[in-house]
């Protein structure tokens, strides 16, 4: 992750919560008042944004003390501990709510991500993930999707060009499309193209995209779709694909599967901090 993005957006989350002040954990322990923390996973997973725990709590305060025992990436069991902090008590509960909201987001979607490779079992396609983030938290949704095994799409709409249906309704055409695209960007920026059809596919080739998109289609479809594709072109698969209908995906010839699902509907990963005595300076 972007470390000063990462610091940018830390403050403006603990900000939130934060507020003037943290009147609880402030009223009840003196800043002199140590204690440990230990974050725990209470399910199995991929753990995500371990980063997190170290960044914010320098941001609260530099004195606090992080260990991690996993990276990015790894898989964890029920039970086992994910990192340990020491530190002011008030300090450690203050940012507790924050770190824990992202991790367990991020290493959801990690798990998830994981599970839709495994489920395909076809290392000659890559799953993907879209825009379908959450506003703010994309940065952390796609590092999460990297972790959990998977590829980034695009990061924005200024990253690459995508033509959507609704562009080509306006525009007229695929062709139209993607002429009026190749007149106005520079040589860097891929084009990619939404179809639906066989004609689709072809006009698509025909105008010379970078990647077509084949959307909403059968794995029966996907796979004649691709026979129509150079293999100078990048393929991809998207939409009506779901963890239980992915394995029929497997061996269509697709480069590429996105799957919306990986960010707009995760389920997190429970992580919890606990907490242990604490004593005086």
């Amino acid at each position: 992750m972007n470390q000063l993005k990462l610091q940018a957006l830390l403050q403006s989350f603990l900000l939130e919560d934060i507020g003037d002040n943290d009147i609880t954990s402030q009223a009840i322990f003196p800043l002199e008042e140590i204690g440990k923390g230990v974050f725990i996973a209470k399910e199995d997973g991929i753990i995500s944004g371990l980063d997190i725990i170290k960044a914010a709590y320098q941001i609260l305060d530099s004195s606090i003390e992080v260990t991690l025992y996993f990276t990015d990436g790894d898989r964890v069991a029920t039970g086992e501990k994910i990192a340990e902090v020491n530190g002011p008590i008030a300090h450690l509960l203050t940012g507790e709510r924050v770190i824990l909201n992202l991790i367990q987001r991020m290493s959801g979607i990690a798990t998830i991500t994981n599970e839709c490779v495994e489920a395909l079992n076809d290392p000659s396609i890559q799953i993907c993930d879209t825009r379908k983030t959450i506003p703010g938290l994309r940065m952390f949704d796609k590092y999460a999707v990297l972790s959990g095994g998977g590829k980034n799409h695009r990061q924005g709409l200024y990253d690459g060009v995508m033509i959507k249906d609704n562009h080509i309704s306006f525009a007229g055409s695929i062709t139209k499309a993607v002429q009026a695209v190749r007149k106005k960007i520079g040589h860097m920026v891929k084009v990619e193209v939404e179809t639906e059809t066989r004609e689709e596919v072809l006009e698509a080739v025909e105008a010379g995209a970078d990647v077509i998109m084949f959307d909403n289609r059968s794995p029966k479809e996907v796979k004649e779709f691709t026979m129509y594709v150079p293999e100078s072109i990048v393929t991809e698969a998207s939409g009506g694909i779901t963890l239980k209908n992915l394995p029929s995906y497997q061996s269509t010839g697709v480069n590429y599967i996105s799957l919306g699902f990986l960010t707009h509907s995760v389920k997190a990963l429970d992580i919890s901090l606990q907490v242990k005595e604490g004593n005086k300076k």
